[in-house]
């Protein structure tokens, strides 16, 4: 028996809407895009996150450990306003952090499920953090600055070595020498094409923006409410992550 004109065109009609969107989700290039967008995000809270480490837990970083070597040195020199100790603990839990993201990466094998899991990770840590920094009066002296310290760093341990894993060409999200050497050596002054001049212009931004928002938001508010703020938008991402066309495109590649 022939269906009923309108019942053939109910049936026609979502589809009319749902294939662009299944479409949109096949394209590799829209998928790549979409990853991208993922990890410029996670180099915006690295920026964020160093900020408020720096300003408020006093000269340190947890997710530049470039920069934390050399602040143990100015430390280890006696240089006034910096400390051993909290660049050490920074130094030593972050290995510990990429000792768990190597176990982790181990054990999980679709590389979409471990970005997934590294961001959901950083979104509980960085939530503990915040947690914290809410709680004590201050996280610049004492046991709370040094717990804050930890729980940061193996955060940033963790995703470092996830992000690793991935090997997403030029997105490193903490570490941004070797990008800008990358947008200097192959651009037009050098002779090149410099294909990838966009990605590496826009980690260089991406971190610059989340230093800014970071340091504008402890210098106002204190450390909590930025961490805070960043521990929303890691559970965000993980899900942009697990639900938009970043996923299918990172396990096809």
């Amino acid at each position: 028996m022939a269906a009923a004109p309108g019942h053939e065109a109910a049936h026609q009609h979502p589809r009319g809407h749902t294939e662009p969107h299944a479409a949109k989700h096949a394209d590799p290039s829209y998928g790549q895009r979409s990853l991208l967008g993922v990890l410029l995000a996670l180099t915006a809270l690295s920026g964020l996150v160093d900020a408020v480490c720096y300003l408020g837990l006093g000269r340190v970083f947890t997710a530049n450990m470039t920069g934390n070597v050399v602040v143990l040195g100015f430390a280890a020199a006696g240089a006034p306003g910096f400390s051993v100790t909290a660049c050490l603990t920074s130094l030593v839990v972050f290995l510990v952090g990429a000792v768990c993201g190597g176990r982790v990466s181990i054990h999980i094998s679709r590389r979409s499920r471990l970005l997934v899991t590294a961001a959901a990770l950083e979104a509980f840590f960085v939530a503990a953090a915040s947690v914290v920094a809410l709680a004590a009066s201050t996280v610049a002296t004492g046991w709370p600055r040094y717990l804050t310290i930890a729980i940061l760093a193996l955060a940033m341990g963790i995703r470092n070595a996830v992000i690793r894993r991935l090997a997403i060409h030029d997105m490193t999200t903490t570490v941004l020498t070797m990008t800008l050497t990358g947008l200097a050596a192959d651009s037009s002054l050098a002779g090149r094409g410099n294909e990838r001049a966009a990605r590496r212009a826009g980690s260089v931004l991406a971190m610059l923006i989340g230093a800014v928002v970071g340091a504008v938001l402890y210098l106002h508010r204190g450390a909590g409410l930025p961490l805070a703020i960043m521990a929303a938008a890691a559970a965000i991402i993980a899900v942009i992550a697990y639900a938009s066309s970043a996923a299918t495109y990172l396990d096809a590649s």
